[in-house]
């Protein structure tokens, strides 16, 4: 069981599926978030993009529908990234978003438009920086290969900088649902930063990338599979395979990958962090459009299996076969179990390989099995098979339409009666 907060913390544990936003001055040249760092541009050529970023398409309203559609309960939002700028109007750097052509405070915006809209609303906010001169840019990960003629490296200066931005981030905003901290290359600890800013925000939730220890993990893009999560968990995971901000020919992950990656996640009692790179101008892509809409539809029909359930793995589902004499193992049906009472859903998060799940070892029949996806109703048997003709009957659940539903994920809703979970 995942330990809870025993606070107005747990929260987090309703709110299951977000949509993360990369969006800053790199949508311009449309490469990678990190283009100073991965990519051959110079920071003072990148620096002269502040002149260009105008995004006039920018609507906060369409981005919350999306949100809507794709059956997200909340946003987190790029406010800083590694680069330095600013998408707020910050008192504390000019290398901010009111001093572009576009010139409006486009977290206001954002901000203005969630809380009218009641969606909860998270800050992403990067502790490397790759403009600021106190940051101690030294050439570890995710830092500029050295300091800067008139840089003054000093990571003290520096968070006294940091904590006048996030004293704005945290009381000009509204309420912040999560503050997301990312990568402390600096490995500069001081918990006292997080306990301040409960005092600005109570009930924030903060992650585990920052100065301190933090309320849950993080883990990002391929999560390895398991029963459950020990600790509590947001994974987060970009539609783009190469970037999480917006790139020009970017490889998409296809709309199955990411279902079946959400399904594994939230299945294991995660929470789930799915990004969009809005364009220069403000719009989403038709790609990550389509990517949303056709998610949502999915998640949607399937989230009775993630609302209030708890994982349910070690219950069984794992049908391994041992072959006696040469000890080969055969993996046929593995799949991922949550429960809401005498309730047990069935997350098929892998391709299926035949027509039946059996559920080794469970062998109690249920009262009703439902496809969710679509409403069928499914026969289900409890059966002695060949392959297990040494064991005992387990129970099969027969007729999946596996040649029809082959774009989507597979989450079967089982009812049993007291029984099975006593």
């Amino acid at each position: 069981m995942i330990p809870k907060f025993h606070d107005a913390r747990d929260v987090f544990f309703e709110r299951r599926f977000g949509l993360f936003i990369h969006w800053g001055l790199y949508a311009i040249p449309a490469w990678h978030e990190q283009i100073l760092w991965r990519g051959k541009m110079k920071r003072k050529e990148y620096e002269q993009l502040i002149h260009q970023f105008n995004p006039t398409k920018f609507d906060p309203d369409a981005w919350l529908d999306l949100v809507e559609e794709a059956g997200m309960q909340y946003v987190c939002f790029t406010t800083k990234h590694h680069d330095g700028f600013c998408m707020w109007d910050t008192a504390h750097t000019e290398y901010n978003i009111m001093n572009t052509p576009y010139g409006k405070d486009i977290l206001g915006m954002l901000a203005e438009a969630c809380h009218r809209r009641n969606v909860p609303l998270s800050l992403y906010y990067s502790c490397p920086d790759w403009h600021h001169p106190n940051y101690p840019n030294q050439g570890r990960h995710h830092e500029m290969f050295g300091p800067r003629s008139g840089d003054d490296p000093d990571i003290e200066k520096y968070y006294d900088f940091v904590k006048k931005q996030l004293e704005e981030l945290l009381t000009k905003y509204g309420s912040i649902y999560q503050l997301f901290w990312d990568v402390n290359v600096a490995e500069y600890y001081d918990p006292s930063i997080n306990e301040w800013i409960r005092t600005l925000q109570p009930g924030i939730l903060i992650n585990d990338r920052g100065p301190g220890k933090g309320d849950y993990n993080t883990p990002e893009r391929h999560v390895p599979e398991g029963g459950s999560f020990s600790k509590p968990t947001e994974a987060c995971q970009s539609l783009g395979r190469e970037s999480w901000g917006f790139r020009e020919d970017e490889d998409y992950y296809s709309h199955k990958f990411i279902m079946q990656s959400v399904d594994k996640i939230l299945a294991m009692g995660g929470n789930y962090l799915l990004n969009v790179g809005p364009k220069s101008d403000g719009a989403i892509t038709e790609e990550n459009v389509e990517a949303l809409r056709k998610i949502g539809t999915w998640y949607k029909s399937v989230q009775e299996a993630f609302i209030g359930t708890v994982p349910a793995s070690d219950m069984g589902g794992h049908d391994e076969i041992v072959m006696a004499g040469s000890q080969r193992k055969v993996e046929r049906d593995h799949v991922l179990l949550t429960r809401k009472g005498n309730t047990i859903y069935v997350h098929l998060y892998r391709d299926t390989q035949s027509t039946s799940v059996v559920l080794k070892p469970l062998d109690i029949l249920p009262i009703r099995a439902v496809l969710l996806n679509n409403g069928q109703e499914l026969p289900c048997s409890v059966d002695l098979l060949p392959w297990y003709w040494r064991e005992r009957p387990y129970l099969r659940i027969r007729q999946l339409p596996v040649n029809e539903l082959t774009d989507t994920v597979m989450v079967i809703k089982l009812e049993f009666d007291e029984e099975v979970c006593d």
